[in-house]
């Protein structure tokens, strides 16, 4: 059987594609079928999707959706299945958490919820013998009008894994991007590593690679070709210290490549921030999401104070790496002032860079359900546009204009800081360029 995994753009094509279809199209590989990745981007109209369909001929189609592409996704699938009898499959974290939503929607055929390895197995062996998949029979597989299935056992340990299929990913120049792990131990409202973690339990969805494995793979992508930066997109690369440190004692010797991570504050130290840079880290990003440490603790559960938050960058900065901040701004609950205090600590922090998104809540997360108890959510909430520049909800402590003259205020601040870097040799066409650049990028994504 040939699957078709279908990676939909939005607003501006991604820097990557998705890696659950790489994740899966490696499995399904090694148990004897066949994989392929078609992008579609955002120009591209159904008619010509359609067309390239044809050309591949594949035995299913499948999309791993965030909830961003769903609208998109929902209209181009309507289009193609008007045209092609060809089953679809959607799995990722909206279909996950919102599967009535997908199933209703014409062109649907299936939805996985949670991971999809086993899944998808399950799913082509039906099709290929030409069986019905009945209704509630088959582990994390739910279908339109039916009860969600039951989960099946997560894959444990991660080493049953084969390395993803580098064939299925976007990676120029010899950026590689790796995960060593899936899930994350903490609990944010917000995320949907957690509601992960909360619809798996008992099962502990958290599990991270040995060090071994994730060397293992790295030489293997290098014996293909070299390696000039590695991003590891795991939500939080600083989960285990012990880990860390061996991973930085062989990564350097071994690859030596430059790299980037994803940290949280409360989990590094001067001296894991020393190893990780010595090994080749050159970049940290680092989730604030408010200065308001009220905002931090009652409503995202980040219990950690802000003088912990200004000395992981301090020691992030002395290590000799970059370092980069991301907040929110449209929290439910956050006022003006709460705010104000996260411009104000930014300020403080003085990141190389950093980025700022509207609220926005996901299915599945405790604080969409926050959201809908209290009455924040439209009733079409999924016939809107999911991003990240306005809000989605009505809030009672704060207005659609004042989340967008903040948005406006961190805009500035960024051309700010980087003018304030980079700009004492500027000319006045170079500063408007700047400025150009950075307000193009606060409309899109």
């Amino acid at each position: 059987m040939k699957v078709l995994f279908l990676e939909i753009d939005t607003e501006q094509q991604w820097a990557l594609t998705s890696l659950g279809p790489a994740c899966l199209g490696a499995w399904i590989r090694r148990h004897g079928h066949q994989a392929a990745m078609l992008r579609v981007g955002v120009d591209q109209g159904a008619a010509v999707v359609v067309a390239q369909i044809k050309a591949m001929a594949p035995d299913l189609l499948a999309l791993s959706l965030t909830t961003r592409q769903w609208l998109r996704a929902r209209s181009l699938v309507g289009q193609i299945r008007q045209v092609l009898d060809i089953p679809v499959i959607a799995g990722g974290h909206h279909p996950t958490f919102a599967p009535e939503t997908v199933l209703d929607a014409a062109g649907f055929d299936y939805v996985c919820i949670g991971e999809g390895e086993a899944a998808l197995l399950a799913v082509l062996a039906a099709l290929g013998t030409r069986q019905r998949i009945v209704p509630g029979t088959m582990a994390n597989i739910a279908v339109a009008r039916a009860h969600s299935p039951a989960l099946g056992p997560l894959l444990d340990p991660l080493e049953r894994l084969p390395f993803m299929a580098r064939d299925l990913m976007a990676e120029p120049e010899g950026v590689v991007h790796l995960l060593t792990q899936r899930g994350c131990p903490f609990a944010c409202t917000y995320c949907s590593a957690a509601a992960l973690a909360r619809r798996y339990r008992p099962q502990h969805y958290h599990r991270r690679r040995s060090v071994n494995h994730v060397m293992a793979e790295l030489a293997a992508v290098e014996r293909q070709g070299p390696i000039n930066y590695v991003v590891f997109l795991d939500d939080t690369f600083t989960t285990d210290e012990k880990w860390v440190l061996d991973f930085c004692r062989r990564y350097g010797d071994a690859v030596g490549a430059g790299f980037s991570i994803n940290a949280r504050v409360e989990t590094v130290g001067a001296a894991m921030l020393d190893a990780l840079a010595e090994a080749g880290c050159r970049h940290v990003i680092y989730g604030v999401e408010s200065g308001s440490e009220k905002i931090r603790r009652q409503v995202l559960n980040r219990k950690i104070d802000n003088q912990r938050i200004i000395e992981a960058f301090d020691l992030t900065r002395t290590a000799g790496m970059l370092v980069t901040a991301n907040y929110m701004l449209g929290i439910p609950g956050e006022t003006p002032t709460d705010i104000e205090a996260t411009l104000a600590l930014n300020e403080i922090l003085s990141p190389h860079d950093f980025g700022y998104f509207v609220f926005y809540p996901y299915p599945g997360t405790l604080l969409f359900e926050t959201c809908q108890h209290c009455g924040y959510l439209p009733e079409d909430q999924y016939q809107r546009p999911a991003c990240h520049r306005r809000s989605i909800l009505t809030l009672p402590e704060i207005t659609d204009d004042d989340i967008a003259y903040y948005h406006d205020r961190f805009t500035a601040a960024r051309e700010r800081a980087y003018l304030k870097r980079f700009g004492q040799e500027f000319d006045n066409e170079q500063t408007a360029r700047v400025k150009a650049h950075y307000r193009k990028a606060a409309t899109t994504g």
